[in-house]
């Protein structure tokens, strides 16, 4: 059962009459940006565009802009389709006579892809998340105070565990071949994501003569970096 939130100007209408046969929780609020403020979270936004396209539109491209984070499906007349584009952000559409079945599956596949995208932004390894999307790091649910080429190379180790780099290898990867300094940025750099880890330090092993790698614990040995959500 999701949480359903529709933005529609007849609040006292049924924007889909299928939703009645379903399961879902559904709320409804006026379809003006100021509403948006205090909107209560939502598995799904559906914004009614039966009536009034250009309003449906910007109040789209609002939700898209401001980060809304949940699925965005249009609800509309078959004569509306015509006017829809890439330029409204939103993931579906629906008409509004659509079905209770074909509504429900447009509910899932919405909240499926949202989910699939989250999870591929985040990296676990050994005890480490990583969130490439927010650039953030937490180690057994601590928050890392990382510079950008510290999280670069913390990410770069834990997507290539238990694999040796040598200070070269890692200064093409994660500085990039246009990088004029010195093998000794790499040590600091190491060193000081070492400090920062505290406890962990020993994810990040040197290997004598040769370089560093990410050291991977014995029950995760056989797998590889997992991708999901915190």
């Amino acid at each position: 059962m999701a949480q359903l939130l529709i933005l529609t100007s007849q609040v006292n209408t049924d924007v889909l009459p299928a939703l009645a046969l379903l399961s879902h929780r559904v709320r409804r609020i006026p379809a003006e940006p100021a509403a948006l403020v205090g909107a209560p979270p939502a598995d799904v936004i559906i914004v009614d565009a039966r009536g009034d396209l250009a309003s449906a539109k910007s109040l789209c491209k609002i939700l898209t802009t401001t980060g809304a984070g949940s699925p965005i499906i249009v609800v509309l007349t078959e004569g509306g389709l015509t006017a829809v584009n890439a330029e409204w952000g939103i993931d579906d559409v629906l008409l509004d006579t659509a079905g209770p079945a074909e509504v429900d599956a447009r509910l899932r596949l919405a909240i499926g892809r949202q989910s699939r995208d989250e999870g591929s932004s985040m990296i676990r390894a050994s005890g480490v998340v990583i969130d490439e999307a927010s650039y953030s790091a937490k180690v057994h649910g601590r928050t890392l105070d990382l510079t950008f080429k510290e999280f670069e190379l913390l990410r770069f180790f834990a997507t290539h565990p238990s694999r040796v780099f040598t200070r070269e290898q890692l200064l093409s990867e994660v500085w990039g071949y246009d990088y004029f300094g010195g093998t000794r940025t790499v040590d600091v750099h190491v060193r000081r994501l070492r400090a920062k880890l505290g406890d962990m330090e020993s994810l990040i092993g040197t290997v004598r003569n040769v370089g560093y790698r990410f050291t991977v614990h014995e029950d995760e040995s056989e797998q590889a970096p997992a991708r999901s959500t915190f």
